[in-house]
């Protein structure tokens, strides 16, 4: 396995629930766009890493300036977000072997931090079948009966949300593509694609401030998130680190 991985960015989705006037990896977040706060953290993370960014091939926002990686290529994205790494994991199947380290990770989590990028990566490193960012769930969970109503009190013992980046080997994830493609089922999480193989890929307990942003109310949040990051990391004045 290479030291430095390759990482695809799906980043060809429109954020209709964003009701905005451009894709939601153009909105501004803390001064920049989105897109621009999710592959700076990357890169700090993986200085030497190989991006892949899936992007709609009609985009008219995006500028290569936003992206701080020496070592990148442009792919085009599909209309869903499977469409998209699918389409960056068939490039890397003409180009590269199946042991070569694979992390993808969604546009519109800016807020993951360095240290569990590289916790993850560590993991992807030393397990055949893969890891992947999670929490455990904390909130209480309803089962809604079809009409509103709750029909059941779902125990949380034992659940995790899946978060990104997710990472496996190149050869795992293509196994886990052709086999989704075999069965029609839309792969929207590479997790659960290669769980279809039989394997179990490794959770990685990742931060909760890890946001995914959805909503216009997530903007808000991820630049208190980001805000709330960089004053952890700044020393007090007058007070030795």
């Amino acid at each position: 396995m290479s030291l430095a991985p390759w990482l695809i960015v799906p980043a060809a989705g429109r954020g209709t629930r964003m009701r905005a006037d451009c894709p939601k990896q153009y909105l501004e977040l803390d001064g920049r766009p989105v897109l621009t706060h999710t592959l700076a953290r990357l890169h700090d993370a993986f200085p030497h890493g190989r991006l892949l960014l899936c992007l709609d091939p009609h985009d008219r926002w995006f500028d290569d300036a936003m992206v701080p990686f020496a070592d990148w290529r442009r792919i085009d994205g599909g209309a869903e977000r499977a469409d998209s790494v699918a389409a960056a994991v068939g490039w890397l199947g003409e180009r590269v072997g199946d042991d070569e380290p694979v992390l993808v990770h969604d546009l519109a989590r800016p807020c993951v931090t360095v240290e569990d990028l590289r916790r993850l990566y560590a993991a992807v490193a030393s397990n055949e079948a893969g890891a992947l960012l999670a929490t455990p769930v904390t909130d209480t969970l309803k089962h809604a009966d079809g009409a509103g109503r709750v029909a059941a009190t779902v125990p949380r013992d034992g659940l995790w949300r899946a978060l990104t980046p997710q990472g496996f080997r190149l050869g795992v994830l293509r196994a886990a593509f052709e086999r989704a493609r075999e069965q029609g089922v839309a792969m929207t999480d590479e997790a659960a694609g290669v769980e279809r193989l039989g394997l179990a890929p490794t959770l990685v307990e990742g931060r909760s401030d890890n946001l995914k942003i959805t909503h216009p109310e997530d903007l808000a949040l991820a630049a208190l998130i980001l805000r709330a990051q960089r004053e952890a990391k700044t020393p007090l004045q007058g007070v030795s680190p």
